[in-house]
């Protein structure tokens, strides 16, 4: 299937089919990403992090695979899937532990009083005594986030990701300590009820998970992997918490066993695609901001005998080669 088949740009409709996802691309459940080559170090920083019951730090510049070291290890130990918490400047604790769909519940209340009534009579007696008992349900306006996911009592313990830590707000890495320290939380809204069997939605799928008082106690501590771009720095009492590592810069041998991990010896031979893998080691060299997978789809295009040539496939270079911190 020539490239040709694809969008030209004329308006005119056509069905044709489109080429495969590369190895990196492909999200069939249970994929795992054995293709990762974890640099020197990082392995015993992940046992360190896992006997100690500590969360790792990584941090390096982006597109090292700082975030797909979580999801190795996950496959590798069957720690079940991994939960995400993507790091904003608006991101806070509490939405971290669970949410709480306030307005969702006033309005099932409002409902409850007006089919029951809201007058002095028999009715309003129900609502009243409805409204004594916490009203309706609270169950379905409650679920975990993935960090309180990951604190739930188990026999095994789940897998997070904090992503971009280094993007938070300034109080945020302060915030998590206690809750890292202690593996603990309480959901107020629950220990102001009087029934104590509520169960609460986990963050990651349909499952629900008793919390009896409104307390939860981790009884084993999650694998959490938290990544930073070093954009800026943590307050200190954060980072002794951590077992750190720094991500190094990936040389050309680094990068050649990595094409060749996902798309198999030939692709780093001698050769177009090997004067790629040796011109992005240089440029990384030289402080540009790349990442491996702006490298492997390069390598892709260049060993695929129906990709453009010539001045197009020059142009395509540069447009997935450029730079991450242009505009």
């Amino acid at each position: 299937m020539s490239w040709t088949s694809y969008y030209r740009g004329d308006g005119e409709p056509r069905s044709v089919p489109l080429a495969p996802p590369p190895p990196w691309r492909t999200f069939s459940p249970g994929h795992a990403p054995r293709a990762f080559l974890p640099p020197e170090g990082l392995t015993d920083a992940v046992n360190a992090a896992l006997y100690l019951h500590r969360p790792l730090l990584i941090t390096g510049n982006t597109g090292t695979g700082k975030s797909t070291v979580i999801e190795q290890v996950a496959a590798e130990l069957t720690l079940g899937p991994v939960l995400r918490w993507h790091i904003t400047s608006r991101s806070t604790l509490p939405d971290a532990l669970y949410r709480y769909d306030a307005l969702g519940h006033i309005h099932a209340l409002r409902l409850q009083q007006t089919s029951t009534g809201g007058g002095n009579g028999r009715h309003g007696r129900i609502s009243r005594l409805a409204r004594r008992s916490g009203g309706p349900d609270i169950a379905p306006f409650l679920q975990f986030g993935p960090l309180g996911t990951a604190l739930l009592p188990g026999d095994r313990p789940r897998a997070l990701l904090i992503d971009e830590i280094d993007k938070s707000d300034i109080d945020l890495p302060a915030d998590l300590l206690d809750v890292l320290e202690s593996g603990r939380f309480e959901i107020p809204e629950l220990v102001r009820r009087p029934r104590r069997d509520i169960r609460v939605r986990e963050w990651d799928g349909p499952a629900t998970h008793p919390v009896p008082s409104g307390q939860v106690q981790c009884t084993t501590f999650p694998f959490i992997v938290m990544t930073s771009n070093g954009d800026r720095e943590l307050p200190a009492p954060f980072l002794r918490r951590c077992i750190r590592y720094d991500m190094p810069t990936p040389t050309a041998e680094t990068l050649r066993r990595a094409v060749e991990s996902h798309l198999g010896p030939a692709a780093a031979a001698p050769g177009p695609a090997g004067e790629l893998v040796t011109a992005f080691a240089e440029r990384l060299a030289r402080g540009d901001s790349l990442a491996v997978d702006q490298l492997l789809n390069a390598v892709r295009l260049v060993i695929d005998p129906q990709a453009p040539t010539g001045d197009q496939r020059r142009r395509l270079l540069d447009l997935m080669l450029r730079d991450l911190s242009g505009a």
